[in-house]
């Protein structure tokens, strides 16, 4: 089954983090797919390409070098009219049993880069008036899930830190939202799956781990993720702000 027409973008300018793999690789592509110009950028090189997309390193991590990216972009393709922010990373394990170390590297890259992305950006399009800022959280923001506590604790963290930015930037056009995904088909939705029936343990659910199943019956594929992205930044979105789209088949069961 093809997917619907994506919305138009051409002529806008987008920069997307965490775009080598995965649900950030699929936003990346859907808008240069839909006409933007997109600066994409991850810790890693891309290893792949795209007509209108450029590629950069970046470690969101890194306030300096965050801003020193934003304003590289804005030098050579000009303003950035949306920002889309989905690096992040997955550490695995007991509340009671996690590292300093992961507990830290998981809000810093989940929660403090969004954030140094957002300021960034941000204040250029508050100075501008316009924009639109999206970033990909997760379902487990809003449901506990056992064995990721860090990771949900940093995406409820990053979902509340974008109501509180949209609320800030809605006076000057800006808008502000978030996309929470459920089981998605990547790389790091693949740790949580076990030899080759995860995908149908996924999809029917663990009682053990008060995980409910999917009731659409399966696991999302990036380009799932990357429509709901897409809406939120274009146009037919335009009084959206402030909210947070849930992406996971029925998963969290509405919540």
């Amino acid at each position: 089954m093809s997917l619907p027409p994506l919305p138009a973008l051409a002529g806008r300018v987008a920069l997307v983090t965490g775009a080598a793999q995965g649900i950030g690789a699929a936003v990346a592509q859907a808008l240069a797919a839909a006409g933007a110009t997109v600066q994409a950028t991850d810790l890693a090189p891309l290893p792949w390409t795209a007509p209108r997309v450029h590629a950069a390193q970046l470690d969101v991590t890194d306030a300096a070098a965050v801003e020193a990216l934003v304003a590289q972009t804005e030098a050579a393709l000009g303003p950035i009219d949306q920002l889309v922010n989905v690096a992040g990373v997955l550490h695995l394990g007991p509340l009671t049993e996690l590292s300093d170390e992961a507990w830290a590297h998981t809000f810093a890259v989940n929660t403090t880069g969004p954030f140094y992305m957002a300021r960034a950006v941000g204040q250029r399009m508050q100075a501008r008036r316009s924009g639109a800022i999206v970033t990909v959280s997760s379902n487990a923001a809003h449901v506990a899930r056992a064995g990721m506590g860090a990771y949900a604790a940093s995406k409820a963290a990053t979902t509340h830190l974008m109501r509180c930015l949209g609320l800030e930037l809605a006076p000057y056009g800006v808008r502000c939202n978030v996309v929470a995904p459920g089981s998605t088909d990547t790389p790091m939705g693949r740790q949580l799956w076990t030899g080759d029936t995860g995908p149908a343990q996924v999809i029917a659910g663990d009682p053990g781990q008060h995980r409910p199943g999917i009731p659409l019956g399966r696991i999302a594929d990036p380009a799932d993720i990357a429509q709901a992205v897409l809406f939120l930044l274009s146009d037919h979105a335009r009084h959206i702000t402030m909210q947070h789209l849930t992406v996971d088949g029925g998963a969290t069961l509405g919540h």
